[in-house]
């Protein structure tokens, strides 16, 4: 310590003390006659260390910018609210942010699935594809089925709507997967009474229904008839289940529901942190009803 204190008298302390450290950009190559790691064998060259500068500066700046992002409690004075990025008539995305990374809503689906992963057995029947059947069946499926309403549509097992299917027989399914479904059939008093109808005793259907949500631009878009509520839903399934036998639930809130109207992707809300589910602004609506 003494050898350290006997140093530093060299050093003027009134300059030392203010002195400014000096800025480097360690993303770049500094400008010097030549660089030490391309001339020395010091286990890494200079674009290696370039490489790992710039991907721990990003890292940095990710973790800097995800500490800022906390949720706002005050209400802005009338007149003063700071719109920002969402000042706009044009949405960031048009189609459900699939263009920006995954989209908001698809984990309050996942999770759904997930949580009920144990009724998906036996005979399941998918609309569209098997996808979910697959990623959340395992070995408890022994008949995968997909119904879609296109002759000819790769790995449809049925074709027809669910809302007037007299060839799909009776008690035909241990599952019903309906996914973002009953958005795209009018006649839902006819599809909910298919449901019942072709469920064995005991069988389960696992519905997902869009409720604060944007019109799809592309392939459904004139098919589009109905945004749910919870109370929606329920008095829906009321019509041919039991009451004891439905559950119907919701997930989002404002922030979700004003991101996902924008077309924002589930990657655009990583660094806020999670927020619980309002039920006075339901963005997905979910329902389980059973034989």
């Amino acid at each position: 310590m003494l050898i350290f204190r006997g140093t530093l008298k060299t050093f003027p302390l009134e300059v030392e003390r203010f002195r400014l450290a000096p800025r480097y950009d360690f993303t770049q190559k500094p400008e010097v006659p030549e660089i030490l790691y391309d001339q020395y064998d010091l286990g890494i060259k200079s674009e290696q260390w370039l490489k790992l500068c710039r991907e721990a500066s990003m890292k940095i700046k990710i973790g800097v910018s995800c500490q800022k992002l906390q949720w706002r409690t005050e209400r802005p004075e009338v007149g003063k609210v700071d719109f920002g990025d969402l000042a706009r008539i044009e949405p960031i995305s048009r189609i459900f942010g699939y263009d920006r990374g995954t989209p908001i809503d698809r984990p309050f689906i996942e999770e759904f699935l997930e949580k009920h992963r144990w009724d998906i057995c036996g005979r399941v029947l998918e609309i569209g594809d098997n996808s979910y059947t697959k990623q959340y069946g395992d070995n408890r499926v022994t008949e995968s089925d997909v119904l879609h309403v296109k002759e000819g549509s790769p790995g449809a097992t049925i074709i027809g709507d669910l809302s007037n299917a007299p060839h799909i027989a009776d008690n035909s399914f241990d599952c019903l997967i309906l996914t973002q479904v009953l958005v795209v059939i009018f006649d839902l008093q006819a599809t909910v009474a298919t449901i019942h109808r072709i469920l064995k005793p005991g069988g389960v259907a696992l519905i997902t229904v869009p409720g604060i949500s944007n019109i799809d631009k592309g392939e459904w878009h004139d098919n589009w008839m109905w945004s749910f509520t919870p109370n929606s839903l329920r008095q829906l399934l009321l019509l041919n289940f039991s009451k004891e036998k439905i559950e119907v639930s919701s997930k989002g809130n404002i922030f979700t529901s004003i991101s996902f109207l924008q077309g924002l992707s589930l990657e655009d809300l990583k660094c806020f942190p999670a927020a619980p589910d309002d039920p006075h602004y339901p963005q997905t609506v979910l329902g389980r009803a059973v034989k």
